[in-house]
């Protein structure tokens, strides 16, 4: 059995005030979707396009799990966890 790498990822937007939690099974698609305006309206609405953090996984029911979590984490606690692994929030590169 081929194991999927599949990523539960926070995006924003250039001033940092606004997340969007999502994941994918190609994380570089679904970036040029959001930069393109194409999939989610929220993050067209707020341009919202910026990778700061993201989390691999072998199974994409872990990724959605993980995803539903930090939906319903409180704002803090988000970002906690981005600044834990990219303390400037720097936009980060897939590849």
């Amino acid at each position: 059995m081929k194991t999927e790498l599949c990523y539960c990822y926070i995006l924003t937007n250039k001033n940092r005030t606004v997340l969007y939690i999502g994941y994918t099974e190609n994380l570089e698609e679904r970036l040029k979707q959001h930069k393109n305006g194409v999939g989610a309206v929220f993050t067209k609405r707020y341009n919202v396009i910026d990778l700061i953090y993201f989390e691999k996984f072998g199974d994409k029911k872990d990724a959605k799990k993980r995803e539903k979590q930090l939906k319903n984490w409180h704002k803090q606690w988000k970002w906690n966890l981005i600044k834990e692994a990219n303390p400037l929030l720097e936009t980060l590169k897939t590849n």
